[in-house]
């Protein structure tokens, strides 16, 4: 049977009636009494006491701890909390030959966001590839090729802009939320490591930074394999970068044993499910409200070997808000997808 905590009317009322009862009069009651004030002074603070006792309580599992407790018990466990990352890559400086970049030269996003140059430049052409990285840790970053850096101040031979080179700045990771690292620290007390099963490997995935959700399959390149996808959800794009795949690659060789099967690691193939569909009411609104259960339902229903059933995507489209008829114009069979690829929404047309 569950415990009620009493409000802090229902101690008021006790303390009151405790006064009343013992001391054989009525007055603990009366609105100026010295009786009820001292009553609401001791209620206020066995009231205190209550929610303390019950913040305890909530503490005392890792289901429901918080924060610094959970840490704490994540660390019994031998799970800590994934810390925050910087984003780092390279961009492309032009200048005159000869012109030279320093180390620690600042750079701007057009955002605010700052970076450093981790090594110094000399250009041997009018162009040149230098290394950055973000001044600060986190997801925010991460950065899509193309995208333009600024020198705050000139410097000589040197273009005031630089562009972010192919692949991006990436590996940015905010650090880990209470709910990311309570669901592992349950899952390591669930299910003890076992030197090598398949659960393990999903394990060791989710341990590094950045990395949201895993998948295992024993087998998939040919016997005496292991091979392993996974995504980076808290990103615009959740599919791996190659810097990505080498560190959960690292991190997994250095923990299973060393006689264990060939080893696998690579990013999903993002395959699009374009979608056509005859909405009713058709406004912009209803619109939008489907394309946004279409991307929750992708989320949950898009994951590496699923395939999807034209009836779950007519069902996510009829829970959109406003929507009252539809036809599944296209596509017209299933999505069926291999491990090594992974279902992501792509374009909904509408007609």
């Amino acid at each position: 049977m569950a415990y009620d905590r009493p409000t802090l009317s229902e101690l008021i009322s006790t303390t009151e009636a405790q006064f009343d009862a013992r001391l054989g009069t009525a007055q603990a009651r009366l609105p100026a009494s010295n009786l009820s004030v001292l009553a609401r002074v001791l209620a206020g603070g066995e009231h205190g006491l209550y929610g303390f006792i019950d913040w305890i309580a909530r503490q005392i599992l890792p289901d429901t701890a918080e924060a610094e407790v959970l840490d704490r018990h994540g660390s019994i466990w031998g799970v800590t909390r994934k810390q925050a990352t910087k984003a780092s890559g390279t961009a492309t400086v032009t200048g005159i030959a000869g012109a030279t970049l320093p180390t620690g030269t600042a750079l701007q996003r057009s955002d605010g966001l700052g970076y450093l140059t981790t090594s110094a430049v000399t250009l041997t052409g009018t162009t040149a590839a230098v290394p950055v990285v973000a001044s600060a840790a986190g997801a925010s970053g991460n950065t899509d090729a193309g995208a333009t850096l600024t020198l705050p101040s000139t410097l000589a031979g040197v273009s005031s802009t630089l562009t972010v080179s192919a692949g991006g700045l990436s590996g940015g990771a905010d650090i880990e939320a209470d709910d990311s690292l309570r669901s592992r620290i349950l899952a390591r007390i669930q299910q003890a490591p076992h030197g090598g099963a398949a659960f393990d490997y999903v394990t060791w995935a989710l341990e590094v930074e950045g990395v949201t959700r895993a998948w295992v399959n024993p087998g998939y390149m040919g016997p005496h394999t292991v091979c392993v996808t996974f995504l980076c959800d808290e990103r615009a794009d959740p599919i791996p970068t190659a810097t990505d795949v080498e560190a959960v690659r690292a991190a997994i060789a250095a923990a299973r044993p060393v006689t264990a099967a060939d080893l696998y690691v690579f990013a999903p193939v993002p395959v699009p499910l374009d979608l056509t569909i005859a909405l009713t009411p058709g406004t912009a609104t209803v619109k939008a409200a489907v394309v946004a259960s279409l991307t929750d339902f992708m989320a949950r229903e898009g994951l590496p070997g699923a395939t999807i059933p034209l009836s779950r995507i007519r069902e996510a489209i009829s829970q959109a808000t406003g929507e009252t008829d539809h036809s599944l114009i296209s596509p017209t069979s299933p999505l069926v997808c291999a491990f090594g690829q992974i279902a992501v929404l792509g374009t909904v047309s509408w007609a």
